[in-house]
């Protein structure tokens, strides 16, 4: 399948934070919900959309969060630790192992190159690798041994490939809906390597970016920018302990609960996965840019074309893996048992926490300290389609100030495609939260935390 290139600009909003900041008032697969009667939901004043879906990585069985983080006190090393070889027989790979961007599309994607690397250097003629995991990573991997003329097979729990990145198609939308990876980053000029790295099959990809000025409400606070940020993370690289970064905040006279200073780390965790009381100020997440990048094609259909090569198998969970000088077996999910020589392991870190395979012998204590030491966050994204809109902005990302909702950042699709498509992105606690929801209740919630940008005069 082969796509066209193509590059959309986004207005943002004004400021470093990059957001329309309205409100001043105090504050185990993805699951479509259609609604056919757009009205009011009780306890909102927001009509209801024709249809809605949302993510659930926090409580997916095969994903247990969305991205890894760095936790207080654990060094960046610890990553590059999970990525070495255990006896030459295993081999991992992921974001989570990824020193340079861990927690990213990009990250995976480089994780599975260099894991690849590694097997070519290790592996002999004739030998068979298996792959567990069928996504970004591992189709990375797949591609680059496949191109070696390397016997592969790949074997995937779900029953799609893509792993944590979901192109969901449903003919009731206009567009692929993306309940996963797909933005590429803050910076757009790091979403060119991913770009290049998939050339092959041309993405498509839109640009959000914040223009000179946006007009203001009336009620607008001004936009935070990154700079107490970055003076709490440049103070506490003088810090004797690593702490977080709230900590870090308040030590170089931040208020972290101040409504501004509180609206860019909430904004912060819907692409670190986690709370600033629990990252690391030593070794933190990317910050927040004007600028964001996201790709808006069948991401599905882009790892499937870098499968081709490979054997694959579906609905196929890797529950045991056994290893020793001789080789590596396998026992799925249904009991049946297979064998290979080696093996890339590229399920995500919060699968292997739960320890949801099984190893023998268990792992060398390294490689069990690092899968325990760093931490996985959460994200969710819940996909908004209108009949209508009922709002009459067209600033495309909104984030909500002084308040308590549950989703503050929301991405306004309309000015760019001409479809009445709202995405709701929230992380941390609040995304837990909000995938344990029954699917009443989270559109309830959804529809709550759009209150703060109804029209003047059309809320109670």
């Amino acid at each position: 399948m082969r796509m066209t290139r193509r590059e959309l600009l986004i207005g943002a909003g004004a400021g470093a934070l990059g957001v329309l900041l309205v409100s001043c008032t105090p504050e185990p697969k993805p699951t479509p919900t259609p609604t056919r009667t757009p009205s009011p939901l009780p306890t909102t004043n927001v009509p209801a959309p024709a249809a809605s879906i949302r993510s659930t990585w926090s409580t997916d069985p095969f994903s247990r969060g969305a991205v890894s983080y760095t936790r207080i006190g654990v060094q960046s090393a610890t990553r590059e630790t999970l990525a070495e070889p255990v006896e030459g027989r295993l081999f991992f790979a992921g974001e989570a192992t990824d020193a340079e961007n861990p927690g990213t599309m990009r990250g995976a994607i480089h994780s599975g190159e260099s894991a690849a690397v590694r097997v070519r250097a290790t592996a002999g003629p004739g030998e068979r690798i298996a792959v567990i995991g069928a996504g970004l990573a591992g189709a990375t991997v797949a591609a680059k041994l496949a191109d070696a003329d390397i016997e592969v097979t790949v074997f995937e729990a779900r029953d799609r490939v893509g792993g944590r990145v979901h192109s969901q198609l449903d003919d009731d939308w206009p567009m692929p809906i993306q309940l996963g990876g797909w933005l590429l980053g803050d910076d757009p000029k790091s979403s060119r390597p991913i770009l290049d790295s998939l050339e092959t099959v041309d993405l498509a990809s839109a640009l959000w970016r914040s223009p000179a000025e946006e007009p203001a409400q009336e009620d607008d606070l001004d936009p935070v920018g990154n700079a107490p940020l970055e003076k709490a993370l440049a103070a506490a690289q003088a810090f004797p302990a690593d702490v977080s970064l709230s900590e870090a905040l308040t030590e170089t006279g931040a208020d972290p609960e101040e409504p501004g200073l509180a609206a860019l780390l909430a904004y912060l965790t819907t692409t670190s996965g986690a709370d600033a009381d629990t990252v690391s100020a030593w070794f933190p997440p990317a910050l927040p840019n004007p600028a964001k990048a996201g790709i808006v094609s069948d991401l599905g259909a882009v790892v499937q074309e870098m499968l081709e090569g490979a054997q694959l198998t579906l609905s196929s969970a890797v529950t045991r893996i056994a290893y020793d000088d001789a080789g590596v077996s396998l026992r799925l999910g249904t009991g049946e048992s297979t064998s290979f020589d080696r093996v890339v392991i590229t399920v995500p870190l919060g699968v292997l926490q739960r320890e949801g395979i099984e190893f023998a012998p268990p792992l060398p204590f390294p490689y069990r300290g690092a899968i325990n030491a760093l931490g996985m966050g959460h994200i969710e994204t819940v996909w908004l389609r209108y009949d209508e809109p009922f709002w009459d902005t067209e600033a495309t990302i909104w984030h909500a100030v002084d308040g308590d909702q549950l989703i503050r950042t929301w991405i306004n699709l309309l000015p760019v495609t001409g479809e009445n498509v709202l995405v709701g992105i929230v992380g941390g606690t609040a995304a837990e939260k909000f995938a344990e929801l029954e699917e009443d209740d989270a559109l309830v919630a959804a529809l709550t935390s759009l209150d703060a940008f109804l029209p003047s005069g059309e809320t109670d």
